[in-house]
């Protein structure tokens, strides 16, 4: 006999409305909730996986032990005792920051986890912790921090609402948005052209979504706080700068006007590869639109200047009015009050031990967890934990990575799946995923583009002998102890805490939270909470999105600083940039170079590329996703393979300073000339004794050809978008 189950999807962002038809142990089929406030129907393929993942045999469902032999299961309790005395024995001999923590992109999708890890964390007591965080979004967090007043202040278009849309290195029709959680993107661009708004994408490729726009504006990666400051120069120049109600709470406008003054779009059309007159067109719709938003994302901060790039974004809807106003870039209202409930952050205050880098939010950037590992001396990573992560295909130059986990002493991975990383663990610890947890979104009702809210319980109970990731965490945290001097009555609540389960937790935030009982703004006479989510199988309207500055700023004096010190220091390094670009595009005109000569080849600049089909480093093994054609193949103008006599679907060597990969060709126009693209997340591989994710179609990883060495210097994120490569045939 059927049934039907309403949740909410968790494998990307989006947070699309799903409608499950199931019976006992089996899902029968899945929908999009047209009656869904968020999503409205909108489902996207990688819905269908949640399918795939259930039923998936390649799945773990006890723990294993890594031994000469090779895996073995052993039991829950033999495994949190092992576990434990290891971590504690690696920290005996070599110190407290000898076990690094290293935590995946899903850990954000699960509810268990980003309630109950952090206790783990914080009992191992190390600096040497490591997130997908400055892979891929912390010049968004140090925007946050340093010019809001805390890193989860994050700010989303309103693209429902807005009458112009910039749009710079982000694809939000096959994303759905990433740090906007908006699904139907396609949809809603076309409401915007419906009421007679436009829309404008810089980007290095004709994407999906730069093939709708009304306008598509090829830039060189790496460019792109060079042509934000541009844009910014000629607001400046020209209307000059609408604060609105925010007039009397920003400081630093006339220092930013200054560093600015040195980028005029004259000077960067050359380095940025848009022309002048267009650059300032640009400038000029944003400010002349009712309202307008500026979005940039994946090409913007995965770069050189990845938070000055981020940060010329914010004060560029700043300036022209459209921050905290309908229609331009806002903050949501979710009903859990993370703000209220994590840390506003900090910044320098430890530095990594081989290069000095320094952390941001508790964590260092992970293009350093490799040589903290391979590197000898005292403070060297000696034991690792990794969670719901795959850094051996999601971070730079995992080739190094992957051979430095081989060296450590004891690792641990909590995680479903044996992949590229997990196959170093002495001891794995699966849990339980997707349809077999309770759902809930803390963070992403907090980017979403309405004010949203839904709860689903766990739709199946999992493996007789599985745990979910709460209970591994709890388990953990328990034996390992809360590491450090703690007050009885601290000690009182932690217990306490790791003896609620997520959903009792989630209960007491909804009910504390801006919508709850005890907040003091009742929401149908109680207030929200999980009982009166479970009787809202659709989830709850909460509306749009409204303005909340200038009383929700939480900076220093509740006023905005455009202009700091370290971003006023980086606008110099810009300018040495902006002077090496010109260098280069004088020498792309120069005739080509002598074949044999490689200290004068022109090197061609490497971005990433996702699907709808496609999620990071996982899924690979879902035969629903799986058809088609193949995915992973490198995208190449005509023009520079006819330069290197190459040919479509001919297999080529993509190499780097660290790497190189051989990989089919596929010529496009849809690239810049000058750019390559491969899609991140493939090059998977199968272990001796368990055959493990695309094993028929493995693809090749992007991170065997990206640079650690690559960093944004203010934020520490990796710099994966524009690294110099070299492609010849095979």
């Amino acid at each position: 006999m059927s049934a039907t189950h309403h949740r909410s999807c968790n494998l990307c962002e989006a947070m699309c409305g799903l409608v499950i038809t199931h019976d006992d142990t089996r899902v029968l089929d899945i929908r999009g909730d047209k009656d869904d406030p968020l999503s409205q129907g909108h489902i996207c393929p990688k819905a269908f996986a949640l399918r795939d993942l259930h039923e998936d045999g390649d799945r773990l469902r006890t723990p294993l032990r890594r031994t000469d032999s090779g895996w073995q299961d052993i039991g829950w309790d033999e495994a949190f005792d092992l576990v434990t005395s290891e971590l504690r024995a690696v920290q005996a001999r070599h110190g407290q920051d000898a076990v690094a923590v290293y935590q995946g992109n899903p850990s954000v999708h699960n509810l268990g986890t980003m309630l109950m890890s952090p206790h783990m964390v914080r009992s191992l007591r190390t600096r040497n912790r490591y997130s997908a965080t400055s892979v891929d979004q912390l010049p968004h967090h140090f925007v946050g921090y340093y010019l809001f007043g805390h890193q989860f202040m994050l700010p989303v278009p309103d693209v429902d609402r807005t009458q112009h849309m910039l749009v710079l290195g982000a694809n939000p029709i096959v994303s759905n948005g990433s740090i906007m959680s908006a699904p139907g993107m396609r949809r809603r661009l076309n409401q915007l052209r419906e009421r007679g708004g436009q829309l404008v994408v810089v980007d290095p490729r004709r994407s999906e979504t730069a093939a709708r726009a009304d306008a598509h504006h090829f830039i060189r990666p790496g460019t792109d706080a060079m042509l934000l400051a541009a844009l910014i120069h000629r607001v400046f120049a020209t209307c000059g700068p609408r604060l609105r109600h925010l007039a009397e709470h920003v400081a630093g406008l006339d220092a930013l006007a200054e560093a600015v003054a040195r980028f005029p779009a004259a000077r960067v059309a050359q380095a940025v590869g848009i022309d002048a007159p267009a650059i300032e067109a640009m400038a000029d719709a944003v400010t002349a639109a009712d309202s307008a938003v500026v979005y940039g994302r994946m090409g913007v901060c995965t770069a050189e200047f990845g938070a000055l790039g981020m940060w010329l974004v914010t004060a560029l809807n700043l300036v022209t009015g459209n921050l905290d106003r309908p229609g331009g870039m806002m903050f949501a209202s979710p009903a859990v009050d993370v703000l209220a409930r994590t840390s506003r952050g900090g910044h320098d205050r430890w530095r990594s031990r081989v290069r000095d880098l320094p952390e941001f939010g508790g964590e260092l950037p992970v293009a350093a967890l490799a040589e903290e590992i391979d590197t000898p001396g005292p403070g060297q990573v000696r034991g690792l934990v990794t969670s719901a992560g795959n850094p051996v295909l999601s971070t730079p130059n995992g080739k190094r990575l992957g051979a430095a986990l081989g060296q450590l002493e004891f690792m641990v991975s909590v995680d479903p799946y044996l992949n590229e990383t997990t196959r170093h663990a002495h001891v794995i610890l699966p849990p339980k995923i997707g349809l077999e947890v309770p759902h809930y979104d803390l963070i992403f009702h907090g980017l979403a583009v309405r004010n949203t809210a839904r709860f689903a319980d766990a739709l199946f109970p999992g493996h007789d002998n599985a745990r979910t990731d709460a209970e591994i965490f709890a388990a953990l945290a328990r034996r390992l102890g809360p590491g450090g001097k703690v007050s009885t009555l601290g000690k009182l609540e932690r217990r306490a805490t790791l003896a609620m389960s997520p959903t009792q937790q989630l209960d007491m935030a909804l009910r504390r939270g801006p919508y709850g009982k005890w907040s003091g703004r009742l929401l149908r006479g109680d207030g929200l909470s999980v009982a009166l989510l479970r009787g809202e199988p659709h989830g709850v309207d909460l509306g749009p999105l409204r303005p909340q500055l200038p009383e929700g700023i939480r900076a220093k004096g509740g006023v905005l600083q455009l202009a700091p010190a370290l971003i006023l220091r980086d606008f110099d390094r810009l300018d040495t940039a902006l002077r090496r670009e010109d260098g280069r595009a004088r020498s792309r005109r120069d005739p080509d170079p002598p074949v044999g000569d490689p200290g004068r080849a022109h090197p061609l600049r490497l971005i990433g590329r996702r699907s709808l089909q496609d999620h990071n480093s996982w899924l690979h093994n879902a035969a629903t996703l799986m058809k088609g054609r193949p995915r992973c193949v490198l995208h190449m103008h005509p023009d520079d393979a006819e330069r290197r006599g190459l040919s479509a679907g001919q297999r080529v060597r993509l190499s780097s300073r660290v790497g190189a990969v051989e990989v089919p060709v596929h010529l496009t126009d849809q690239m810049m000339p000058g750019v390559v693209s491969l899609p991140h997340g493939w090059g998977h591989t199968a272990d001796d004794t368990r055959q493990t994710l695309a094993s028929a179609s493995p693809g090749v990883s992007i991170n065997d050809v990206t640079d650690a060495a690559l960093l944004d210097q203010l934020s520490g994120n990796a710099a994966l978008s524009g690294v110099p490569v070299q492609v010849a045939g095979v």
